[in-house]
């Protein structure tokens, strides 16, 4: 397909990365003296324009065979050191395609809603240039064709979450979220470090295309090799995608605006881990004990971030804890060598968690900012069009067909039982059970029921403008439709993906490629488990939070020590500010006064004192008078002749 003066779309990949840049650029240099509608503008069109780049180019990716989907431009070499060479290019294949049609058209709907939910906000070209920035940064950590480049859009994404959550910094919660996100992800980010410098020093490279090539050929199956790399790669990806035990940022991260967490939940920072790992899926295949370890982490955080769900209030804060498990999930497929099903559940995802989120966000707005879902309730009436698509959304989390989350979440769950693994399913089935339950108690005590607003805040109850209503309308389209990409079993998405990982991802494949055919009965049946489960937790939520609603409180009386643990999050924050921060802290104050202060400057400081205390000796003996230098001669010779004469 021809582009643009004659070229292949392939060929202008790069402009996917310089609109949302230039619209980053203009903004914050000039934003502060335009006005907000030509800001949003500019911060929406850039992405936009991304957006139809990345369609263009998934169309020209189309046309090629399966064998020959693979495009790479080299700009210049970046960096050239005797035998390490690092190239600035992008890399265009089925994965990276996909994820630049998320991150553009999930993030170009979140742009546009933000337009409506910003308005009047003092730092509105602030707020775009992040944004945009953000969006630019994922991009490039989803098309560098090298682990190194990869790394720096791995950092940008990180720098611009710290910018986005402490948006509002004049609030002390949210410059110290933004700061813990910072910093668990360093501890992530210095494993994924560690990983390429052991990347580079077995294969000599840092390419993709030249290591997962060469991996194969210089590594053994279960090699220690191959087991640290992979697990270096897997710490990043924890960080990033905030899995047990470098969670706890991503739930502080809702101080940011609305928009924000739902850019970073469903497009842009938590799926970088997932990413990662199925692009590496050569590597990750390598190392069984790897994959174990993604798969029981990926599991473990599903269900534990869905029981600490069960008990929380803030709205936002329970679609932070219900990412946490979602994205757990999706490690979870690449645990078991699914990894397809993996990226599939973190397209669906991406459509019905940026409506929730967004949703969650025309609540917020409608209700002048507030957030605690026990001073809500009978908003179905006053907010239509918000409470349709949001029940949309839960549904499609909750796993109920033909929602787009259905099909991905089914995968995972039969994935994991076909693999052999009860204790994998066993793990995903409880908590899609727990999901159910939270995510319809969260809709039930929002819209539902009677109302628990201030009497001044239902006065000005309003549905929000149609910038934020409509790309709420788009995506729960997206949230109805978006399933269907992987159903059956050999679907579009499967096979259009298989030649990134070598025939792994598929339902009944194994990591060797053996196929193993799941029979259709057993799939359906599957399917009718996992639907039943949905519906068992949402009929506990009806009966809970609609039908006898002062059975919750009775629950949460009787079983008061369980209930204020979920309420507190196992109190793992606690834990770590005791165990880590703390002594940090306190350690950092003796090495300052004791270390630095005592010893460093005290000895650099004596020397000084001393050279000082010298100098005042000295300056006796310098008075500037010509008869004084004379009689100091004059002693002189006397004492050298003395000495010549008695001692000589």
């Amino acid at each position: 397909m021809p582009g643009l003066f004659g070229e292949s779309f392939l060929d202008l990949i790069g402009l996917v990365l310089l609109f949302p840049l230039a619209g980053a650029i203009v903004n914050g240099l000039c934003g502060k003296k335009l006005s907000p509608s030509i800001v949003g503008f500019i911060g929406c069109a850039t992405v936009g324009l991304a957006f139809l780049i990345s369609i263009l180019v998934f169309l020209d990716l189309l046309k090629l065979s399966p064998e020959h989907r693979l495009f790479e431009k080299e700009f210049f070499t970046w960096i050239g050191s005797g035998s390490f060479t690092a190239v600035a290019g992008l890399q265009v294949d089925p994965l990276s395609t996909v994820m630049i049609l998320v991150v553009t058209g999930v993030g170009f709907l979140i742009h546009v809603y933000s337009i409506g939910y910003m308005h009047g906000d003092e730092g509105f070209y602030r707020y775009f240039t992040y944004l945009n920035l953000f969006t630019f940064s994922m991009l490039l950590l989803v098309l560098a064709n090298n682990f190194l480049l990869m790394f720096i859009g791995w950092e940008g994404v990180g720098l611009c979450s710290y910018l986005l959550i402490g948006y509002w910094f004049e609030k002390k919660s949210a410059s110290s979220a933004g700061k813990k996100a910072f910093i668990v992800n360093r501890i992530g980010d210095f494993g994924f470090i560690l990983a390429i410098l052991l990347i580079f020093v077995t294969f000599n490279t840092v390419d993709f295309t030249e290591v997962f090539h060469s991996a194969p050929k210089q590594l053994t199956t279960g090699s220690l090799v191959a087991t640290v790399i992979t697990l270096l790669l897997f710490l990043g990806a924890t960080g990033k995608s905030a899995q047990i035990p470098l969670y706890t940022w991503l739930p502080d991260a809702m101080e940011g605006p609305t928009p924000v967490s739902a850019l970073i939940h469903a497009a842009t920072m938590v799926t970088a881990g997932v990413y990662m790992v199925v692009r590496c899926n050569v590597l990750f295949v390598m190392s069984p004990f790897s994959l174990t370890i993604v798969a029981v982490i990926g599991g473990a955080t599903a269900l534990f971030a869905a029981t600490i769900g069960l008990a929380q209030n803030d709205i936002k804060r329970v679609l932070a804890y219900s990412t946490v498990s979602q994205i757990g999930y999706m490690f979870l497929a690449c645990g078991v060598g699914a990894f397809v099903t993996g990226i599939f559940h973190l397209i669906t995802h991406a459509f019905f968690k940026a409506l929730l989120f967004l949703g969650s966000g025309s609540v917020i707005h409608a209700l002048g900012g507030e957030q605690d879902m026990r001073k809500m309730g009978g908003l179905k009436k006053y907010l239509p069009t918000t409470y349709k698509t949001f029940l949309i959304g839960t549904l499609a989390i909750a796993g109920i067909p033909p929602f787009a989350g259905f099909f991905s979440k089914d995968e995972i769950l039969l994935e994991a039982y076909t693999k052999g693994n009860l204790l994998f399913w066993g793990l995903g089935a409880f908590a899609a059970l727990l999901t159910a339950f939270y995510m319809f108690r969260l809709l039930f005590m929002t819209f539902h029921g009677k109302s628990r607003m201030d009497k001044h805040v239902e006065e000005h109850v309003h549905e929000s403008p149609m910038n934020m209503l409509l790309p709420l309308m788009i995506l729960a389209f997206l949230s109805v439709v978006g399933g269907f990409l992987g159903f059956p079993a050999a679907s579009a998405i499967n096979n259009f993906l298989a030649p990134v990982v070598g025939g792994r991802g598929h339902i009944g494949m194994v990591n060797g490629g053996e196929t193993h055919h799941v029979s259709q009965n057993l799939m359906f049946s599957m399917m009718g488990l996992s639907t039943g489960i949905a519906i068992v937790g949402i009929m506990l939520a009806y009966i809970l939070y609609c039908k006898k609603p002062d059975l919750p409180a009775q629950i949460a009386g009787r079983f008061k020590f369980v209930y204020n643990i979920l309420l507190n999050k196992y109190y793992v924050d606690e834990i770590y500010d005791a165990t880590i921060v703390n002594p940090t802290i306190k350690s950092s104050f003796f090495l300052w006064r004791w270390i630095d202060v005592r010893i460093i400057d005290g000895f650099v400081n004596g020397v000084a004192r001393f050279v000082e205390l010298k100098s005042e000796v000295l300056r006796l003996f310098q008075t500037g008078f010509v008869r004084n230098y004379a009689l100091s001669m004059l002693l002189g010779g006397i004492i050298i002749i003395i000495c010549a004469l008695f001692f000589l």
